[in-house]
């Protein structure tokens, strides 16, 4: 595994998905990529905690 660069769907930015980050991703189960940036992974969880 490399480190990827992936472009952020909500702010368009790119963003590093570091190997560790794949690593997590690989050990928890999850299948697909992160769409979004960190920054933006964070806005869409406090506005989704508001609800």
């Amino acid at each position: 595994m490399s480190d990827k660069t992936l472009v952020c769907r909500d702010c368009g930015q790119e963003f590093v998905f570091t190997t560790g980050e794949q690593e997590f991703y690989k050990e928890k189960g999850f299948t697909n990529e992160p769409t979004r940036c960190a920054a933006c992974r964070k806005a869409k969880k406090e506005q989704n905690n508001r609800r």
